[in-house]
């Protein structure tokens, strides 16, 4: 009776192997799942992978910029701290856009100048504004980063969600939760939201560090309209300021 059912046992037990061979054409790399997943949820992972290498141009772009920036602000603040007037200022540091506006509004002052008070009030509401201008310059391109970080996990959550349905959709066309089956159409769907994460986690990172280097420069842009305020007050005490109109 066993020898009779022995071969019976064999085939029953070699059966699923040999189903799950023939329904598993798949190519489960990268790319052959990328190639092999729906088009919706391809647009998605071709759309992460933009903004992945918008992060990193980003990166690469606003760091030299701001690398530039920042040691020219530096030298330029250390120029106005060792000036004791506008008189004793350079030519290239006479023609910085902050010592411009201060110019400007002393030439705009030029009938008020007694009013030493009224004065200093106007210089610092337009080395504020100046201030904010230079911030908003350097925030330009970064706040795509921020997009990027908050949204990209929700598009890369939303192609697998895409995905996932498509392969239930599968499921019950083909009757069949073979995991053979399903396995290929849930790794396509998951890749893509771990093409969301890889878009999401280096650009908050980024993010995070040009908002840092911004505030950084930010202030070393307000120790220069200090120092400028502080000449341009020494001027004021001496009388001399309006030898330096123009």
């Amino acid at each position: 009776m066993f020898r009779k059912l022995l071969p019976a046992v064999i085939l029953i037990a070699a059966t699923p192997a040999a189903a799950g061979t023939q329904t598993l054409p798949h190519d489960l790399s990268v790319w052959g799942m990328f190639t092999q997943a729906d088009w919706v949820v391809k647009l998605v992972m071709v759309g992460l992978v933009l903004a992945s290498v918008a992060t990193w141009t980003v990166l690469i772009a606003k760091h030299l910029e701001l690398a530039r920036q920042r040691k020219s602000a530096e030298a330029f603040r250390d120029t106005l701290a060792d000036a004791g007037s506008l008189a004793q200022l350079d030519a290239a540091s006479a023609a910085h856009p902050i010592v411009k506006e201060a110019r400007a509004e002393i030439a705009q002052s030029a009938d008020a100048l007694a009013d030493a008070e009224g004065l200093k009030e106007r210089l610092v509401s337009r080395l504020d504004r100046y201030e904010a201008k230079v911030a908003r310059k350097m925030t330009q391109g970064v706040t795509i980063l921020g997009t990027i970080g908050a949204t990209a996990p929700f598009v890369g959550l939303f192609g697998t969600v895409w995905g996932i349905m498509n392969s239930f959709i599968g499921i019950a066309e083909s009757q069949t939760t073979n995991l053979a089956v399903v396995a290929p159409g849930i790794a396509e769907a998951l890749l893509a939201t771990a093409l969301g994460l890889v878009a999401a986690i280096p650009a908050v990172v980024i993010y995070n560090h040009f908002a840092r280097v911004i505030a950084a420069h930010r202030a070393v842009v307000a120790d220069s309209a200090a120092a400028l305020l502080r000449i341009v007050s020494r001027d004021l005490s001496r009388g001399t300021l309006p030898a330096v109109e123009g």
